[in-house]
């Protein structure tokens, strides 16, 4: 087989001479001739959860060479889901579409993909799902575990619950300023199910990923080894011609989903899968995370909706062990990276600590998965995750009590003459895709400081945003279509009544149809809308499509594949 690189580097003439030269810096004569790999690598110092992927990446680099290929370190677009503003998700689509054009334009036979914090993984499998060039997962692992005043903390998770004790009144400022070391205890990703540990297992069930890698420490030295083999694969995969449009399938992300509900993880990779399945040309749908997921039993005892953290799962066995669990329900055609069925890693895989992966016949909760809800209220499709909701709360009708912005919120939320109770619905609007714009996770939004005061921990809330897969409550989200782009919540008044039925999969607001059509929406809901003027944000807001469907933009759906028809010189 005909390597591609050999496009850039085969023959004699002028271009061939240029291509070669300007990388032959100390490389020996027959490296053109080599598999060529890239690593594409997120690692920044602004990407905290990424940093170490550097040293990662050079294990990579020492297993591609022993292999006999050529190791080439690419840096790409890297979010820093903690840091950047107004929101990572902004530009998922952007360092997808900036990955995918880097990998397309150089002279490169296959990539290793190095993500852990949030974002990151999904826009890269986007990429390489789009430029279909063999290409493998590297997770870069969450970090240890870290206690505070003896007791272990969940990063994210706790920042949630211990800045609501604050605003309680239940823990001082000065305490909850103490936990912040305590909290970040190494290099990696957060420790809780949250969405960087979701998409982390969530692609290797995809097949995506060498099965028994994610889930392993950033700070275990079994991570280093794990990556230097997966860069021999790397080659390997490449003589193979193992790209990704010959092994994901509608029964991979049907694995996938099924591991999604399995774990406990994060209404976020509803979006993410969405997403890489629209680059592949599979057919996925909301529909499907309902229809496959619902009744898969959750299994992993973790934080958000369970105790433990990732360490403990590592410990405990990990994916393949959940996996192993819950086989009879994954389709046994699915292929990984490996060029073996995802079901054939599983029959050495037991359950070391029966408290953390719980055995199917004692499940956490015995029918997890994401709810999908349709309605007057979301005509397209809502998200809600049973398992971290308040079960009292999942059929429920409310009085609405609506924000038509973040700032909205952040005003009126603590104002002691806010007309709000704990039966009460929170709405939250513009926060979806082109509202905010980028879809913030700001949809667990607070609860009120008075009835934080009277001891209320979680109350039915809506919103067209997304929540951190660290959060957990009764919080419904991916409203869509959004406030922005026209969804009957930008229409919702305070005071209707919102009916939540998850049972029946329904979220509805009880007003008459032929009222409900007759409003507009009130010029404080438009105000709040994003309307930026140029850049990415006005290219973003002019294309983005709607959660329900993975939330890319309208023109990068699909694939390129790898070709590229002129020269450069």
């Amino acid at each position: 087989m005909e390597l591609r690189s050999a496009q850039w580097y085969a023959g004699d003439d002028r271009n061939a001479y240029i291509h070669r030269a300007w990388m032959r810096r100390g490389v020996p004569g027959d490296a053109f001739d080599r598999p060529q790999i890239a690593i594409a690598n997120t690692a920044s110092d602004l990407t905290p959860c990424n940093a170490h992927l550097t040293e990662v990446a050079a294990s990579v680099r020492n297993g591609v060479h022993e292999a006999g290929g050529i190791p080439l370190e690419l840096p790409v677009v890297s979010l820093g889901e903690t840091q950047v503003r107004p929101t990572a998700m902004l530009w998922r689509n952007m360092a997808a579409m900036a990955t995918e054009e880097m990998l397309r334009a150089n002279p490169i036979d296959g990539v290793v993909l190095l993500g852990g914090c949030d974002k990151t993984i999904p826009s890269l499998l986007m990429a390489a799902a789009s430029v279909d060039l063999p290409a493998v997962v590297v997770p870069g692992g969450p970090m240890l575990t870290g206690t505070f005043r003896g007791v272990p903390l969940g990063c994210g998770t706790d920042v949630w619950r211990l800045s609501e004790e604050v605003r309680a009144g239940t823990l001082s400022q000065e305490a909850f300023t103490r936990s912040e070391s305590s909290m970040i205890r190494s290099r990696g990703h957060c420790n809780t199910m949250g969405t960087a540990s979701t998409m982390a297992l969530v692609a290797e069930a995809l097949g995506t990923v060498v099965p028994g890698l994610a889930g392993t420490p950033a700070a275990d030295s079994r991570l280093l080894e794990a990556a230097h083999g997966t860069g021999r694969l790397a080659v390997e995969m490449v003589a193979a011609d193992r790209r990704p449009s010959t092994f994901l399938t509608k029964a991979s992300f049907a694995n996938a989903i099924v591991a999604l509900a399995a774990i406990g993880g994060s209404t976020n990779a509803v979006v993410h899968l969405l997403a890489i399945a629209g680059r592949l040309g599979v057919d996925l749908t909301l529909e499907d995370f309902d229809r496959i997921g619902s009744g898969v039993p959750v299994l992993v005892d973790l934080l958000p909706a369970g105790r433990f953290l990732m360490e403990d799962l590592h410990r405990a066995g990990g994916l393949l062990a959940v996996l192993g669990e819950v086989r009879d329900l994954l389709d046994p055609t699915a292929l990984t990276v490996t060029g073996k069925p995802l079901v054939e890693h599983l029959d050495d895989a037991p359950i070391w600590d029966p408290e953390v992966i719980r055995p199917r016949r004692e499940p956490l909760v015995e029918h997890g998965g994401i709810a999908v809800l349709r309605g007057n209220l979301a005509p397209s499709g809502a998200v809600i995750k049973p398992a971290a909701a308040s079960p009292h709360l999942l059929r429920h009708r409310g009085r609405a009590v609506v924000f038509d912005s973040i700032e909205d919120l952040h005003a009126r939320l603590d104002d002691p003459g806010l007309d709000v109770d704990a039966d009460s619905v929170l709405v939250l609007r513009g926060c979806g895709p082109r509202g905010y714009p980028g879809m913030p996770e700001v949809a667990n939004t607070p609860i009120p400081r008075k009835l934080l005061e009277q001891g209320v921990r979680d109350m039915v809330r809506v919103c067209d945003g997304r929540m951190s897969g660290t959060a957990y409550g009764t919080v419904v989200l991916h409203v869509a279509p959004e406030a922005a782009a026209g969804g009957p919540l930008a229409l919702v008044r305070t005071g209707d009544v919102i009916s939540l039925d998850v049972g029946a999969r329904r979220i509805d607001v009880e007003v008459p149809d032929d009222e409900l059509a007759a409003r507009t929406p009130d010029q404080a809901t438009v105000d709040g809308f994003a309307n930026p003027r140029r850049g990415w944000e006005r290219l973003y807001v002019d294309h983005v499509l709607q959660a329900d469907t993975g939330a890319d933009l309208d023109f990068l759906v699909g694939s390129s594949g790898s070709r590229v028809s002129r020269e450069s010189h």
